[in-house]
């Protein structure tokens, strides 16, 4: 199955150089570009795309606001996120994944990195770009939530729907670990992590992985570690 990929970045040279890449692979095309959000959300529809890579700051309406947008739209539910941004550290990135990006990547990553986080991301499985560490987005998470009204109650009360082995792998999830790994740190099978990964994305409304971090640190159930 060819992913379809939309381009959304203002641009043109970078949505150029981005597109050789991406039709350069078998599996991959891009199916349109877009200079703004606007754009990008009305693209994705018409053009039934599964990846968006996305830039944060565009005029008009901006990364942060379409990825909200397609988000939000039930028609656009296949569709996967992937924030390309200058600047890894930065505020906007958390935003993104509050508001339903299945990751974020460096514009200055390497083309192979590129490629398999449209592949991740395509498969739902979308985490963190290979340069990002999961303590950055576990800072980020800390300090925001420290705020009361940023955090969301309801999600606390899902966790308590859960069962123990769910909040077990949600927790190693949140570490950053593969469904390989925590299958091993947990002596279970792959197969059983992604049922009990899946179950908990139901249970709480996630889209992917992603969102199930979020999830975890901004309803206290995982806590960074001190630096």
């Amino acid at each position: 199955m060819t992913i379809r990929v939309l381009l959304a970045d203002d641009q043109a040279l970078l949505r150029s150089a981005f597109r050789v890449l991406v039709d350069s692979e078998p599996d991959m095309e891009v199916v349109g570009e877009a200079s703004d959000g606007a754009e990008a959300v009305r693209l994705a529809r018409e053009r039934r795309a599964d990846v968006v890579l996305m830039d944060i700051r565009m005029p008009g309406t901006d990364g942060l606001a379409a990825t909200r947008m397609i988000s939000a739209d039930p028609e656009l539910a296949g569709v996967r996120v992937v924030i390309l941004t200058t600047f890894e550290v930065d505020d906007y990135v958390v935003q993104s994944l509050r508001a339903g990006a299945s990751g974020f990547l460096g514009k200055g990553s390497e083309p192979d990195e590129l490629l398999s986080a449209i592949r991740i991301a395509s498969g739902g499985e979308a985490l963190l770009s290979p340069a990002a560490t999961k303590g950055l987005i576990a800072r980020f998470l800390a300090h925001e939530t420290t705020v009361d009204e940023d955090r969301d109650p309801a999600r606390s009360e899902r966790l308590d729907s859960l069962t123990g082995r769910e909040r077990e792998v949600l927790v190693q999830v949140a570490g950053g670990h593969s469904n390989d790994e925590i299958a091993e740190r947990l002596e279970v099978s792959p197969l059983t992590v992604k049922t009990h990964v899946n179950r908990a994305m139901a249970k709480l409304g996630a889209r992917d992985r992603a969102q199930l971090v979020v999830i975890a640190y901004e309803s206290g159930l995982v806590r960074p570690r001190a630096e």
